[in-house]
């Protein structure tokens, strides 16, 4: 499928379809006319949003949750993150960021090695991403991956802790992003 027949027939698709390659593959269990993720993978989303959201505005940077596709033009892919915030002028498409400087992944069974692997591959091939996050919904852990000098750093964060997010000039913390999910 080209990247036109994608975005002319993802508006109006039943389901939610993420594109790589020219492929198109539907999101586990992501209807548009039904909640495709649980109650703890929302909360977790909308918390992140919730913290961040404010800083982002006043840098003038947009957030958006799930729903705001983003394009990846060197790897040919389009993904719905579930968390984006994107500093860089406004692309003036009204569908999809392609500059986000932070992405936000919260793992479920049936995407956590998409996220891991593939997502990990092009989101850390985005030269204006700073800080990709995974979050695991089950427990308290977030594997934050930060650009380096040279290559891309992980820091762990398990049960508590601090996730710096240098393009919102922000600390984002572990107890913000479990905030009535799993309170430590």
């Amino acid at each position: 499928m080209s990247v036109e027949d994608y975005l002319r027939t993802e508006e109006l698709s039943p389901v939610k379809r993420e594109y790589v390659g020219g492929f198109v593959y539907p999101l586990h269990g992501a209807t548009r006319s039904q909640a495709g993720t649980s109650k703890a993978h929302m909360r977790i989303s909308l918390n992140i949003i919730k913290a961040v959201d404010a800083a982002a505005t006043r840098l003038g940077c947009r957030t958006s949750m799930a729903d705001m596709k983003l394009r990846i033009e060197d790897s040919n892919a389009f993904y719905y993150p579930d968390v984006m915030v994107a500093c860089e002028p406004d692309n003036g498409e009204a569908y999809f960021e392609t500059e986000p400087c932070l992405l936000v992944e919260v793992l479920s069974k049936g995407t956590a090695s998409v996220d891991r692997h593939a997502k990990y591959q092009a989101y850390t091939a985005i030269p204006s991403l700073q800080t990709y996050l995974i979050v695991e919904q089950n427990e308290r852990r977030v594997y934050a991956y930060g650009r380096g000098v040279k290559q891309w750093q992980l820091s762990e964060m398990v049960g508590q802790g601090d996730i710096a997010l240098p393009c919102l000039n922000l600390s984002l913390s572990l107890d913000e992003i479990y905030f009535g999910v799993l309170e430590g």
